[in-house]
């Protein structure tokens, strides 16, 4: 028991670190998104989170910024999320 929460732990930093982009713009959007639902995630939004970090920053903001839409519903969803951060 203990041995998993160390790697959710982890994986939960590694998400953190993976969400520190190269625009400026995303990374306050990002900051937002940790500091109001850090406490609240799920091990589904924690995959939605490490698909949608895969993508391009472009992609991200444009998405984020209703620019552009995804066809993946788990993605779209999280976009919401952070939109409303």
């Amino acid at each position: 028991m203990a041995l998993e929460r160390i790697m959710d732990d982890r994986r939960f930093e590694r998400l953190k670190w993976q969400s520190r982009r190269g625009l400026l713009e995303l990374d306050l959007i990002f900051t937002r998104f940790w500091e109001q639902s850090a406490a609240s995630l799920t091990e589904q939004d924690m995959q939605t989170l490490d698909k949608l970090l895969q993508l391009p920053d472009n992609d991200i903001l444009d998405m984020v910024m209703a620019r552009q839409t995804c066809d993946d519903a788990s993605i779209s969803e999280m976009i919401q999320r952070l939109q409303q951060a």
